[in-house]
């Protein structure tokens, strides 16, 4: 068993001790928000690195232990310990995976609809529930952000934020088209409908003065904030559609009281959705250099929830498949995020 091999214990104390360097600087308070997100890096590492060394420390001692004990009735205790200590350090390795510049950031999901109508809707209305059970089970806290119903049931769109230390590190796995199969209950025949519905995620960041965004390229919207189901939220024109006319992205907010609330919060997600395209392209164009064929244009399928004529959902990115539909829609995505995250797509 390899045990944590791929954690450098010594790598990262000196990487903690660089970075906790920056606390003791004269002007560190200076900028605040730079200041507690430093801080936060330093108690992630120190908490990491207890874990595995902890965890470690532990293993041996019981390597020792089953060495000597092996023809003792301790031994299958020991055993156990063991066995135990692995998955933790698995998990651990897991976290490792998440190094990514804004893994760690709270996550801003949005779910669309496909075309079908409301098969479509009600589609995009299950993914919503199930990314509120995964985030139930993580202990992560989910805001609404905007929320557009369906003529006649589910959802056509929905925007929230998620909350939680690796947000975006998990859910930027699920960006894509997500299929389902099923009998349709809005099928009066009871005929096998397909239906699709998009994912997006994006990391909630403070960007910085290279994203520069000019008013005349912003054509903005206000309407009658409305909740799930239709009920008002308010009586006022609160809600903001915010379009950003180069690239033609569309941000919408009725999270908020007031009309100008909504619109500073749908600008600083537009910003980071600018910031995202911006990186993507910059990807593109140094996969192009190097002459190598990557498919990382939004809206390629990604998965598969079949439920009729067999049960099935099938990631296919890394071809990771269960035959339990139910428990996956029930909140249960840890097994495809996972794999895609080992797998480095």
């Amino acid at each position: 068993m390899n045990y944590g091999g791929h954690f450098d214990i010594p790598k990262k104390e000196e990487e903690l001790k660089v970075i906790e360097a920056k606390t003791y600087e004269p002007d560190f308070w200076n900028d605040r928000n730079s200041a507690e997100e430093t801080i936060k890096q330093v108690n992630d590492l120190k908490s990491l690195i207890a874990s595995v060394t902890e965890a470690k420390e532990e293993i041996e001692s019981n390597k020792e232990l089953l060495s000597i004990l092996r023809e003792d009735e301790i031994y299958e205790d020991c055993e156990y310990s063991v066995i135990n200590q692995h998955k933790k350090i698995e998990k651990l390795n897991l976290l490792l995976l998440l190094n990514g510049p804004y893994d760690k950031k709270d996550c801003i999901l949005e779910i669309h609809s496909g075309a079908g109508g409301t098969e479509a809707c009600d589609w995009a209305n299950m993914l919503y529930r199930m990314y509120q059970r995964w985030c139930e089970k993580k202990g992560y806290k989910m805001e609404l952000l905007d929320y557009q119903a369906g003529e006649e049931a589910g959802i056509k769109s929905v925007s929230v934020r998620v909350k939680g230390v690796n947000a975006y590190g998990y859910l930027k796995n699920e960006k894509g088209v997500h299929r389902l199969v099923r009998l349709s209950p809005f099928d009066s025949n009871n005929r096998r409908h397909t239906s699709f519905a998009s994912v997006e995620a994006i990391p909630e960041i403070e960007v910085d003065n290279t994203i520069e965004i000019d008013e005349k390229d912003l054509k903005i919207d206000v309407y009658r904030s409305t909740g799930a189901g239709g009920q008002g939220v308010n009586t006022t024109d609160s809600a903001v559609r915010v379009t950003h006319l180069p690239t033609k992205i569309v941000v919408t907010c009725q999270n908020e009281r007031s009309q100008i609330q909504n619109k500073e919060e749908a600008i600083r997600v537009l910003k980071s959705k600018l910031l995202m395209l911006k990186l993507e392209e910059q990807e593109k164009e140094l996969q192009e250099v190097k002459g190598e064929q990557r498919n990382i244009e939004f809206g390629s399928q990604i998965r598969s929830y079949v439920m009729h004529p067999y049960s099935m959902v099938k990631d296919h990115r890394t071809n990771e498949e269960t035959s339990d539909v139910n428990r996956v829609l029930d909140g249960d995505i840890d097994l495809f995020i996972e794999s895609n995250l080992k797998k480095g797509l």
